[in-house]
């Protein structure tokens, strides 16, 4: 698909086939989480800018890389984008946070909004949206659309597992914002879940079903 990059490393392959086992604990699931949201930011920030700067070494004084402009924003999807965002951080600490509260109306699939709070000057930074899985893609569009509202002009998307049906709704209503994932599934069951999937990501992580 156009403007969606899947994830294919090994680590994370392997990760998420553990992930998928629905005998995985709570504890395990929840820190594979952890882990394959540092892979997939790996990749999400593989092409940012940089600029020389001079650095001495014991040695000598060299011009060395560094990260160009204002830190990211990391904007995890609450609840379960949480679980992406610990890995995100131990590799970009200096990141801000913007929380999205929303949830999926189980009659309607129809997106919610109970939580926003977010960095004033989203503008200047480049925002990845967290979310394990793009489902019907209604999660992602209202997140999106809410930053962008808040003045975000530089958006990414990273999740899990997508469905394809979300990726083009997605993508319909925000074909400016380019998708990492680590995995595209078969399809959406009549319920709106993802097959094969792994299930609810935020009870799996939280153990609340």
């Amino acid at each position: 698909m156009q403007d969606v990059t899947v994830v294919d490393h090994p680590l994370v392959r392997h990760k998420l086939s553990l992930m998928r086992r629905k005998q995985t604990s709570t504890k395990s699931f929840r820190q594979m989480l952890k882990e394959i949201g540092g892979l997939i930011c790996y990749e999400v920030t593989r092409d940012l800018p940089l600029a020389d700067v001079e650095v001495e070494t014991p040695l000598a004084t060299i011009q060395a890389p560094v990260l160009a402009g204002k830190k990211l924003v990391f904007a995890p999807v609450l609840r379960s984008g949480m679980g992406m965002l610990e890995g995100m951080l131990e590799l970009v600490p200096a990141a801000r946070v913007a929380h999205v509260g929303l949830y999926r109306d189980p009659a309607t699939l129809a997106c919610v909004e109970y939580y926003f709070k977010a960095p004033t000057d989203l503008a200047e930074r480049l925002v990845v949206v967290i979310d394990p899985m793009l489902a019907t893609g209604n999660t992602a569009i209202a997140a999106a659309d809410r930053l962008k509202e808040a003045g975000a002009k530089q958006i990414r998307m990273a999740c899990l597992v997508a469905a394809p049906e979300g990726l083009s709704n997605f993508h319909g209503h925000h074909p400016d914002v380019r998708v990492w994932v680590a995995a595209i599934d078969q399809r959406l069951n009549e319920h709106g879940y993802i097959l094969p999937g792994l299930g609810d990501a935020g009870d799996r992580m939280y153990g609340t079903k």
